[in-house]
């Protein structure tokens, strides 16, 4: 435990009403008092050593959740949030740590507020056709919806999980996860047949023919059948936890159904145990991997950032894709860093290089504004079309944890990890981070005052406080 007073009072509230105990049977339990218990769900008090001890030991409970979570992603997009030029006098962020500990659905509810309110501006700037949207009304996006979804889940669906690895070693003799997908469609009555074109799957269910994009690279076909192979199979699944979900549109839940039948075939793929057991092994060597379980480099270093099973947790890594643009289109952090929900990546990120060095891993090691140091490892991914002429498709990704789990990673080998200088100061957005004399910033920083000088100029047109 760390000496830091831990103050968990909602995550605390939330334990005991999914336990159905009242306060005075869920003190009992914690060997505590009803009123010690009162002030520590109203973060009155910091949680004891007695507690943390008891919550594990009593019910089980992982205590690694008390310490990360929905509050550091909530402070983080509440932040850029109230960056937005609407807000005149943003709160401190005193405050915002107050409420994304104390009001966690309050929170949430501002941050759906700020959506619908920026998609209603958008729509009223007449900005629709740029940002290739139809969708009537100030609901949230269903992309972002469903993006929201999978970040404050952790981006692990437990249940969806554990069906997956029973899937995907079943049976007494290993298989590949290609041959696992075709013996599990062939028993549907569904025929695989190879195709010229450039569509990647197209499902027939009259005729009960599976065509496949033959040019696609072998791990995508084997990730292609096993997510068809969940939408038809694990329907009821599915269903069930996007009841849960309550999502705001049919759109919405269209879209995360896909996103769980995509999150299946990855575990299916990389199944749980096995492959965690794999990564501590060979120390995270993503090719290594890639080779052990027939997926791409992408694939395995999105099923790194997923390993968030209570009582069985990989090392929390953060996953983030970009293209060209240096726009974000995929996301996610199991670690205290947290992602822009709009705009692009921070520019001094090494994953923006990568394109500059096709084929080959970039090291980084990295330092947050709020003293935080990470390791990043960076790579291109381009997706050729399979033709002369075909668009390619470029992307870069970054798979990075921070430099305390560096000894788990084969890429921290020879990096000097001692010395201050050798981390590079890097940021979320300019719009929140704090750093005063970045060349790269684009934009002036939330919560500070500018001075405009005449008669000098530095790295900066204006001067920060």
């Amino acid at each position: 435990m760390s000496s830091k007073k831990l103050y968990a009072g909602a995550k605390l509230r939330e334990t005991r009403q999914r336990l159905a105990l009242t306060q005075k049977d869920f003190a009992a339990r914690l060997g505590i008092s009803l009123p010690y218990l009162n002030q520590m769900e109203n973060n009155n008090r910091p949680l004891s050593t007695t507690v943390v001890l008891a919550l594990a030991q009593e019910f089980g409970f992982d205590v690694t959740e008390l310490s990360t979570g929905d509050a550091e992603r909530m402070v983080s997009d509440m932040r850029e949030a109230l960056a937005d030029p609407v807000f005149a006098d943003p709160p401190p962020l005193a405050d915002l740590r107050l409420t994304a500990s104390n009001a966690p659905a309050l929170a949430r509810a501002f941050l759906e507020l700020h959506s619908a309110y920026r998609q209603t501006h958008e729509r009223l700037a007449s900005l629709d056709e740029a940002l290739g949207r139809d969708d009537a009304g100030a609901q949230q996006s269903p992309w972002n919806e469903v993006r929201d979804f999978f970040h404050y889940c952790d981006n692990y669906i437990d249940a969806v999980d554990h069906a997956a690895e029973r899937f995907g070693t079943e049976g007494a003799s290993p298989m590949t996860p290609e041959a696992r997908a075709r013996q599990g469609l062939t028993a549907l009555g569904i025929s695989i047949v190879n195709t010229e074109s450039d569509t990647l799957r197209r499902l027939d269910r009259s005729e009960r023919i599976l065509y496949l994009a033959s040019r696609a690279a072998p791990e995508t076909r084997s990730f292609q059948m096993l997510l068809q192979l969940a939408l038809l199979t694990q329907e009821q699944l599915f269903e069930a936890t996007l009841d849960l979900a309550r999502f705001q549109s049919s759109e919405a839940r269209a879209i995360a159904k896909i996103g769980l039948a995509n999150y299946y075939a990855g575990a299916a793929m990389m199944p749980y145990g096995p492959f965690l057991e794999a990564a501590r092994t060979y120390r995270h060597d993503l090719e290594v991997l890639s080779h052990r379980f027939g997926a791409s480099i992408e694939q395995v270093a999105h099923r790194l950032a997923t390993l968030q099973r209570p009582g069985a947790k990989g090392v929390p890594f953060f996953f983030v894709r970009v293209d060209q643009a240096g726009t974000i289109t995929k996301r996610h952090s199991a670690t205290r860093l947290q992602f822009a929900r709009f705009g692009g990546a921070c520019p001094l990120w090494n994953v923006h290089r990568a394109f500059e060095t096709p084929g080959r891993f970039l090291r980084q090691l990295a330092e947050t504004p709020d003293g935080v140091r990470y390791i990043n490892l960076a790579r291109d991914v381009s997706k050729p079309g399979g033709h002369f002429g075909a668009p390619v498709r470029r992307f870069a990704i970054a798979l990075g944890c921070e430099v305390r789990h560096a000894g788990a990673l084969v890429y921290a080998d020879n990096l000097d990890l001692s010395t201050p200088a050798a981390f590079e100061p890097i940021g979320i957005s300019c719009r929140i981070c704090e750093r005063t004399n970045c060349h790269q910033r684009a934009i002036p920083p939330l919560e500070r005052r500018l001075s405009i000088p005449e008669d000098t100029r530095g790295v900066l047109p204006y001067d920060v406080a």
